[in-house]
C-alpha cells in the first residue's frame, strides 16, 4: 500500500475504509449517465465487423465504446479499482454486466485532464470497454456502472452515487424509411402532404400545407391536430417566450409544450430526428404549434390577410439535428423567395449594386470592432455630458473601442416624467435636455476626440419611440399618421394602448428623411428596437397593412443609407423572422439573438447563455449574425459572459460603468491590429449548442457546450465554449468528435484557453475522449482543436500546428492565412498571416529536441527578428511562442500597407540534438 500522497506527505488519516473511498471518489462516464447518446451508423469510432454467428449473411454488429474515469483524494492512500458496466445490449434484451479494463496513465492517447483552479489533487485511473451490437436488433440499449476500490467487497452504483439515471444508447440505422406516417401517426386528413426534394444529404423532407380562410375586419382562425410523433425518447422546441423572443424548452416522453413553438425535434428511439418548423409571414399568417393532452403537435394558425391563405409546416427527417433541421430551413428560404412581392421599390432596393470594398470595409469594423453601448452603463438618464465622461475613461484605461452605440434616451419625446410607454417622438433632434447643442455637435465632439471610433449608432423604436409618435410633434405634423390599438402581448410591464403611428403610405418617406437627418449628424449606424410592436397590433386591418410595410420600410432606408451597420432587436416575432431575417437577397444583417443581458439578477446569467446557444440553431440559418447581447465587464459573470461572445460567432460589445472595467478580460476578447484599431477575434461560423447538447434540458447538471469553427475545411480549428450552468461542479469528457470540422484519419492536439496545457495527439476514430475536465458553478472554459500537419525533416517526423494568438479566447480566430510546407532545403516553413498582434503561438511535437538558437529563424514581416521575442512555453514545452506584438512596438515595423493583417514567417530545420 502507498503510505505517502503524490507531495509526498504521509497520509494523516491513519484508518480508512474502503466504503469511505468509494463515497468521496468522483466518477466520469463517456458515453454520459443520464443523457441520450446517438451512435451514428457512420461514427468513425463506431467499428462494424462480421458477426460471427452468421457469417454467411453479412451480419454487421457495431462497437460502442466506454471510457471511465475514476478520481480519488490524495488524502487516501492509493487503491486498485474495479469497474463494471451494467447494460442491456444482449440479444434477448437481458441486463449483463462487462468488466472495464484499466488504462494506464502512460498509454499513449489518455485523456488531458484540465487542471481546475482551486481544486485538490487526486489520483486518476481510466477504465475503457466496449460493447457490440447487431444491426438487425432493437436499437437502444440503457447501461450503468458500479464500482469499489480492490479491498471493498461491495460494489457502489453510480447512480447512487451521482443522483443520475441510466444512459441510453440509440443505434442508428443507415436508411430513412420513406413514409412520414413511420415518424407521425394519425396524421390530419385535413393538411396536403408531400414529399419534396431536400437540398441536405441523408434527409427526407415533406411539405405541409392547410387552407385558411380569407380574413374581413377580423382574423380567421385554425386549429388542426399535425399527429402523434412516434418512437422517442427526447424532445426540444424553440419557444415564444414572448412576443420579441425565442427560448429553448425540453422535455421528456409526452410532447408538453406549454408555449406557442416555432420549431420542435423529436429524438427518436432509433437515433433519427424528426424536426418540425412552422412557417409564417409568406402573406400575412403566423403559424405556430401547440400540443394536446394525447401529446399530438397541434397546428394554430391566424390570417390577416383579405385573401385565402395557407397554414404551413415542414417536416424533416435525418441522422443528425442539424441535417433535419438545415433541411426545413433551406425548403422554408425557398418558400419565402418564391412568395409574391409586390413591393417593387424594396425589389429595386435589394438588388441595387453594392460597392463591395466599401461593405468589406464597414464589416471589418462593425462586425469585428470592439462596441461600447451606453445602455446599462450609463442608465436612462442619458446626456452628451454623461458620454463624453465614459469615452474619456475608456481612453483613460487604454481600451480603443471601435463601435459606438448612444441607446434609449436621447431622443425628443413628449410627456415628460411619464413611464417610457406613455412618451412619444415629437422631432429628428436629440432633445435639448442632455443635448443642447444639439445631435451633430454631441458626434462630432466624440469624433474629433476619440478618432480610434469609426461608426457611431442611435437607438430607436420601429415605429418612433415605446409610446410611438406623438400626435402634437412635429413628426406627426409631417407625416400622415393612425391611430392604431396594440396589445399588451401577454407582457407584465405592458398594457393596452392606443398608439399613434405613422400611417403606411408615409413610413418609407420617414425613414429616408429621418436616416438623412441622421447621415447629416455624423451617424452612420443604427439600433432599431421594439420591432415586435407589429406582432402586437390588435386588429388584422392594421396588422396586414403596418406589418411588411415596417419592415420592407426599415430595411430598404437601412441599405440605403447604413449598408450593414444595423442592428434589429427584439424582431423574433415568426413573421419578422421569415419575412425579414431568412431571405439571402441581402446582406446579412446583425441582430439579437434573445432577450436581454440582466447584471442585477445572479440567475439570469447563466440561462442568459443557455437561451443564445439552443436559440442560435434556428438562427444560424437565417441572413442574419446572431448577437448575443451587450455585458459588463466587472461582473461576477463577466469572465462567463465574455467567453460566450468570443463563441457566438457574433459582435461584441459591452456597457460598463465609467471606472468599472476588467482590462485584461477586455484583451483576452481582442487585440490591436497594426493600424492601431481595436479588433475582436470573432470565428468564421456561428456558435450553438452542439449535437449532443440539443436535447439536454438546462436543469439536468450538465455542462452547456457550444461549438465554433474557424478557417478553411481540413486546415481550420474547431472551437469549443463549455459552460456550468448549474450550481455544483460538473466533470466530464470531451470526446475529438464533439468539435466541429474534425477529419477522419487526421491528428489532432487541443488546447485549453484557461490553462494553457495542450492534449496528446488525438484521431477521430480513437477510443479514448480527447480531455477530462471539471468545471465549478459560474466556469467555463474554451478549447480548441487544431489539425497537426507532419513532415519527414530528414528522416526526423516533426508535426506542426498552428495554435493562433495564445491568451485569447478565441485566439485561433487571429489567423487570416496560413500556409505548412517542406522546402527542398529540408526546411519546414510556415507562412502565416494574422488579423491581430499578440503571441502566436506553434505546436511543434519535436521542441524538446530543439535548438531556439540553432533550428529556428523567425520573420516578421520579412524583417528577421531577435531571439528575446521567440521562446518556449513554460506550460507546454511543445508549444513555440513568438511575441509579435512586443517584436512590432520595440522595433517599429512598418506597416503593411493596405493590409491589416501582419505576415510571420518560420523556417524549422531537422532538431540539433536528433
Amino acid at each position: 500500500m502507498v503510505t505517502n500522497d503524490l507531495d509526498g506527505r504521509p497520509f494523516q488519516l491513519k484508518f480508512v475504509r474502503a466504503v469511505q473511498m468509494m463515497m468521496f471518489a468522483n466518477v466520469v462516464c463517456d458515453p454520459p449517465l443520464g443523457q441520450a447518446t446517438v451512435i451514428p451508423y457512420n461514427q468513425a469510432t463506431v467499428r462494424t465487423r462480421q458477426a460471427k454467428t452468421a457469417p454467411a449473411r453479412g451480419l454487421i454488429c457495431i462497437e460502442a465504446n466506454f471510457t471511465v474515469l475514476i478520481e480519488s483524494s490524495i488524502s487516501f492512500p492509493e487503491q486498485g479499482w474495479e469497474v463494471v458496466l451494467w447494460h442491456n445490449g444482449h440479444d434477448h434484451g437481458q441486463w449483463d454486466e462487462l468488466a472495464l479494463q484499466e488504462v494506464g496513465q502512460e498509454a499513449e492517447g489518455t485523456p488531458l485532464a484540465i487542471s481546475s483552479n482551486g481544486r485538490p489533487k487526486v489520483y486518476r485511473r481510466y477504465f475503457h470497454g466496449s460493447i457490440s451490437r447487431s444491426s438487425e436488433k432493437p436499437a437502444s440499449v440503457d447501461f450503468t456502472l458500479k464500482f469499489r476500490t480492490t479491498l471493498s467487497p461491495s460494489w457502489k452504483w453510480a447512480n447512487d452515487q451521482s443522483n443520475l439515471t441510466n444512459g441510453h444508447l440509440f443505434f442508428q440505422p443507415k436508411e430513412l424509411p420513406l413514409a412520414l406516417d413511420h415518424y407521425l401517426d394519425q396524421l390530419s386528413p385535413s393538411f396536403d402532404v408531400n414529399s419534396v426534394p431536400s437540398e441536405v444529404p441523408e434527409t427526407r423532407l415533406w411539405s405541409l400545407e392547410l387552407p385558411l380562410a380569407a380574413a374581413g375586419e377580423k382574423s380567421t382562425f385554425s386549429t388542426d391536430a399535425l399527429g402523434l410523433p412516434l418512437n422517442y425518447a427526447r424532445w426540444f422546441a424553440l419557444i415564444r417566450l414572448w412576443s420579441p423572443w425565442l427560448a429553448p424548452r425540453h422535455g421528456k416522453g409526452k410532447f408538453d409544450v406549454k408555449e406557442d413553438a416555432i420549431l420542435c425535434s423529436f429524438l427518436r428511439l432509433d437515433g433519427l430526428h424528426l424536426v418540425l418548423i412552422a412557417v409564417s409571414g409568406v402573406e400575412d399568417e403566423l403559424t405556430l404549434f401547440k400540443h394536446d393532452d394525447q401529446g399530438r403537435v397541434i397546428v394554430s394558425s391566424r390570417n390577416d390577410a383579405s385573401e385565402p391563405g395557407k397554414a404551413r409546416v415542414i417536416a424533416a427527417v435525418g441522422h443528425t439535428f442539424e441535417t433535419a433541421n438545415a433541411a426545413c430551413m433551406y425548403y422554408a428560404r425557398k418558400i419565402i423567395s418564391h412568395a409574391a412581392n409586390t413591393n417593387k421599390a424594396y425589389r429595386k432596393a435589394i438588388e441595387a449594386p453594392v460597392d463591395e470594398e466599401a461593405r468589406a470595409r464597414y464589416m471589418e469594423n462593425w462586425y469585428d470592432g470592439l462596441t461600447y453601448c451606453t445602455w446599462n452603463g450609463l442608465g436612462q438618464d442619458l446626456t452628451e455630458n454623461k458620454i463624453y465622461h465614459a469615452l474619456d475613461d475608456l481612453e483613460k484605461n487604454n481600451i480603443k473601442i471601435t463601435n459606438l452605440i448612444i441607446d434609449d434616451n436621447w431622443q425628443s419625446l413628449d410627456n415628460a416624467g411619464k413611464s417610457q410607454f406613455e412618451r412619444g417622438w415629437t422631432d429628428f433632434e436629440a432633445n435639448k435636455e442632455g443635448f443642447p447643442n444639439g445631435l451633430l455637435y454631441t458626434i462630432t465632439t466624440i469624433r474629433d476626440n476619440h478618432p480610434s471610433i469609426q461608426h457611431v449608432a442611435v437607438w430607436h423604436a420601429l415605429l418612433g419611440y415605446w409610446g410611438g409618435i406623438s400626435p402634437t410633434g412635429t413628426i406627426a405634423k409631417k407625416y400622415k399618421t393612425k391611430l392604431v390599438p396594440r396589445t399588451n402581448g401577454n407582457s407584465n410591464f405592458l398594457r393596452p394602448q392606443l398608439l399613434t403611428v405613422v400611417a403606411a403610405e408615409d413610413v418609407q418617406r420617414l425613414y429616408n428623411d429621418f436616416y438623412q437627418f441622421l447621415l447629416s449628424s455624423r451617424i452612420d449606424s443604427v439600433k432599431t428596437d421594439a420591432q415586435f410592436f407589429l406582432d402586437l397590433l390588435e386588429t388584422a386591418e392594421d396588422r396586414r397593412a403596418l406589418t411588411k410595410a415596417y419592415q420592407d420600410a426599415w430595411t430598404i432606408s437601412s441599405l440605403r443609407y447604413f449598408s450593414v451597420k444595423a442592428i434589429s432587436c427584439m424582431s423574433q416575432a415568426p413573421q419578422i423572422l421569415f419575412h425579414s431575417q431568412l431571405p439571402t437577397n441581402k446582406p446579412r444583417s446583425m441582430v439579437r439573438n434573445c432577450d436581454d443581458f440582466f447584471p442585477e439578477i445572479p440567475t439570469s446569467h447563466p440561462w442568459h447563455i443557455f437561451m443564445n446557444a439552443h436559440n442560435s440553431l434556428f438562427t444560424s440559418h437565417l441572413n442574419v449574425l446572431p448577437d448575443w447581447d451587450m455585458f459588463q465587464t466587472s461582473h461576477e459573470y463577466s469572465s462567463f459572459h465574455a467567453a460566450g461572445r468570443c463563441v457566438s460567432g457574433g459582435p461584441i460589445y459591452f456597457t460598463d460603468e465609467p471606472g468599472k472595467h476588467d482590462v485584461d478580460l477586455i484583451h483576452q476578447m481582442t487585440g490591436q491590429n497594426i493600424k492601431d484599431k481595436t479588433v475582436i477575434l470573432r470565428p468564421s461560423n456561428i456558435g450553438k449548442t452542439i449535437a449532443s447538447g440539443v436535447y439536454t434540458a438546462y436543469e439536468e447538471e450538465r455542462l452547456l457546450k457550444v461549438g465554433t469553427y474557424h478557417g478553411r475545411a481540413e486546415t481550420g480549428s474547431g472551437i469549443l465554449g463549455i459552460f456550468n450552468v448549474s450550481q455544483r461542479p460538473v466533470a466530464e469528457f470531451v470526446p475529438l468528435t464533439e468539435f466541429l470540422g474534425v477529419d477522419d484519419g487526421k491528428d489532432y492536439v487541443v488546447r485549453s484557453h484557461t490553462t494553457g496545457e495542450v492534449s496528446p495527439h488525438m484521431k477521430k476514430s480513437d477510443k479514448l475522449p480527447v480531455v477530462s475536465l471539471e468545471v465549478q458553478p459560474k466556469g467555463w472554459e474554451i478549447l480548441t482543436s487544431y489539425p497537426i500537419s507532419p513532415f519527414d525533416v530528414k528522416g526526423t517526423e516533426v508535426k506542426i500546428a498552428l495554435l493562433g494568438l495564445l491568451g485569447k479566447m478565441t485566439g485561433a480566430a487571429a489567423i487570416e492565412s496560413s500556409n505548412i510546407s517542406l522546402q527542398e532545403s529540408g526546411r519546414i516553413h510556415i507562412s502565416t498571416s494574422l488579423k491581430a498582434l499578440g503571441v502566436f503561438g506553434i505546436y511543434v511535437s519535436t521542441l524538446p529536441t530543439h535548438s531556439i538558437t540553432d533550428d529556428f529563424m523567425v520573420l516578421i514581416a520579412g524583417r528577421p527578428i531577435p531571439l528575446w521575442g521567440v521562446s518556449r512555453s513554460r506550460i507546454s514545452d511543445c508549444v513555440l511562442e513568438i511575441d509579435v506584438e512586443k517584436v512590432w512596438k520595440e522595433l517599429h515595423v512598418p506597416g503593411g500597407g493596405w493590409s491589416n493583417g501582419v505576415g510571420v514567417e518560420v523556417f524549422i530545420s531537422r532538431p540539433s540534438t536528433a
